[in-house]
């Protein structure tokens, strides 16, 4: 008995130290905000420094951090990690809304992540480093991070992806802090106009950007992620767009993201012409 518990004690330790190796916080440091940013970065078993990984970045909600991901939303990440054969890269976004606020120089999180934090993951990992071998994704507010950093940075990202986003912010004036970030909607329409999703899709390049978007049909963004994927349509935008039961729930998005990793791996896998 004794025995057994010996080697039982080892198998906990080395399946602990394993994950303990495989997952990571490193902190980043922001050009334009002049301060180190906390992210979180998952290696799959067996990471090589002889082999390329591709990457994908996942962005949390409103009032999320770095660590919402593995400690709340998947705890599972260092085996979809394995099982994908990809790097897991979960930032901290605040609560940003993933633009650079105009108004607001110590809210700049689209340099911090289509910049500094590649640039840092391309440096310190071996990785695809190049559109063909980076990918994001996120929920709610990280759902709308994922199209807009995706959308406006092409040569960073060559797939995105969204769960439960609010993919048109224009309805929602006065919610999420948007105003911090960008000023009261009835005295800045235009800027409003410029930094929501559903008014960015003329920056795509047809067949350029590979796009998932997932939504519950019982989620408050449910109609504007309706009104996003018509207008993608009508625009004849190539998109998955996958509508299922469900509410704006972290145990949705649980289950969002594994059909959003299948649609990413394939991208990163896909032969070349």
């Amino acid at each position: 008995m004794k025995k057994l518990f010996c080697v039982l004690s080892f198998c906990v330790l080395f399946f602990t130290c394993t994950l303990a190796q495989t997952v990571d916080t490193v902190e980043v440091f922001s050009t334009k905000m002049n301060k180190m940013v906390k992210n979180v970065v998952v290696l799959p078993d067996g990471y090589s420094k002889s082999a390329k990984y591709p990457v994908l970045y996942l962005t949390h909600g409103y009032g999320g951090k770095y660590d919402t991901w593995i400690n709340h939303t998947k705890k599972s990440l260092p085996q979809d990690a394995n099982r994908w054969q990809m790097i897991i890269v979960c930032p901290d976004g605040e609560n940003s809304w993933y633009w650079d606020s105009p108004i607001k120089s110590d809210s700049q999180f689209e340099t911090y992540i289509s910049f500094d934090l590649v640039h840092y993951i391309d440096t310190h990992y071996n990785t695809v480093a190049s559109p063909k071998g980076r990918a994001i994704t996120g929920y709610s507010m990280g759902g709308h991070g994922g199209l807009w950093l995706g959308i406006n940075h092409p040569d960073v990202f060559g797939a995105c992806g969204s769960m439960s986003g609010g993919v048109d912010i224009r309805p929602f004036p006065n919610n999420w802090d948007m105003q911090k970030w960008l000023g009261k909607y009835t005295e800045n329409p235009e800027r409003w106009n410029e930094h929501t999703v559903i008014t960015r899709l003329s920056k795509i390049t047809p067949n350029t950007l590979a796009i998932i978007i997932d939504c519950g049909k019982d989620d408050f963004f449910y109609q504007v992620n309706e009104a996003l994927h018509k207008e993608m349509l009508y625009r004849n935008i190539l998109h998955d767009y996958i509508i299922r039961p469900g509410g704006h729930t972290h145990d949705y998005w649980n289950n969002a993201v594994d059909y959003q990793m299948l649609f990413f791996s394939k991208f990163f896998n896909k032969p070349e012409l």
